[in-house]
This record gives C-alpha cells, sequence and structure tokens, in this order.
C-alpha cells in the first residue's frame, strides 16, 4: 500500500514539474519566434516573406500551448 502510494505521489509530481518546463521552454521559443517575425517582417524580401509565412505555421501551435499554459495555471490559482 504504501510503495503504491509512493509511486504515484513521485509520478504526479514528476508529471507535474515535466509539464511546467515544457510550457516554460515553449514560451520561451514562442517569444523567440515572434522576435524574428517582427525583424522579418521589416523587410520586403522575397525570401523574406516565405520565411515570415514559415514563422506564422510555427507559432500558432506554440501559442495553442501556450493559452493552454496560461489556463492550466489560472485554474491552480483557483482551485
Amino acid at each position: 500500500m504504501i510503495s503504491t502510494v509512493t509511486t504515484s505521489t513521485v509520478s504526479s509530481i514528476t508529471s507535474v514539474t515535466l509539464i511546467g518546463t515544457l510550457g516554460a521552454i515553449s514560451v520561451v521559443v514562442l517569444f523567440t519566434l515572434l522576435i524574428n517575425k517582427e525583424l522579418v517582417s521589416a523587410s520586403n524580401d522575397g525570401r523574406m516573406l516565405r520565411l515570415q509565412r514559415a514563422l506564422n505555421i510555427a507559432l500558432w501551435p506554440l501559442i495553442a500551448v501556450f493559452i493552454l499554459t496560461v489556463a492550466v495555471k489560472i485554474s491552480e490559482i483557483f482551485s
């Protein structure tokens, strides 16, 4: 009984830590891509426009992860 409780406790702590770490990494990558997108948008070169479209494709999933992370953190505060 005690080993089961200990194992499940360690598993939940590990998963919470992993989720927090992945959330932090995704936020850093999101901000880096947003900065790059702004720098690329200043140019009118054809290659830069293609790069800007590629950055848009990479940004949307990260924005979704960011919103999900914020929602989880807010739900932790209110619960």
